[in-house]
């Protein structure tokens, strides 16, 4: 849930580094989206590798794939019905990840550069490797 914030606040706020208005409030300038694979470089999973399932840009978190997973016990909600024990992802801050590289087994920095025909995509710094942003749509 993404919290209303007073217009002067959120003036005084976007003078920071890094951080975005939005209609709802701040977002967070993130180095990584949907669909990146990552490495987890610091907590409980270290060293772990998963893809971005969720980007969560008003909070600066991520949900990873197979990383920081959370065991809830649920009640049963009828009658006759058995508890469960639910396994899933929680959100880990996006400090916490680093872009990685399959073909290289490496993980890296970002930055920015063009191709020849003038587009702006991201690059993986330690190996060269592009990031080309991935086509939208069900088709292609």
């Amino acid at each position: 849930m993404v919290r209303r914030l007073q217009p002067g606040l959120v003036k005084k706020l976007t003078k920071q580094a890094g951080i975005r208005p939005h209609r709802n409030g701040l977002r967070y300038k993130m180095h990584v989206r949907q669909g990146d694979t990552v490495q987890v470089i610091s907590g409980d999973d270290k060293g772990k590798v998963g893809e971005i399932l969720r980007v969560l840009p008003e909070t600066s978190r991520v949900i990873v794939a197979g990383v920081n997973i959370r065991t809830k016990h649920a009640k049963p909600q009828r009658e006759g019905e058995k508890g469960q024990i639910v396994r899933a992802e929680a959100p880990l801050h996006s400090s916490k990840v680093m872009l990685y590289s399959q073909e290289k087994d490496l993980a890296s920095r970002v930055c920015h550069t063009y191709t020849e025909d003038g587009r702006k995509v991201r690059m993986l710094k330690k190996t060269g490797e592009l990031l080309l942003p991935k086509l939208k749509g069900k088709g292609k």
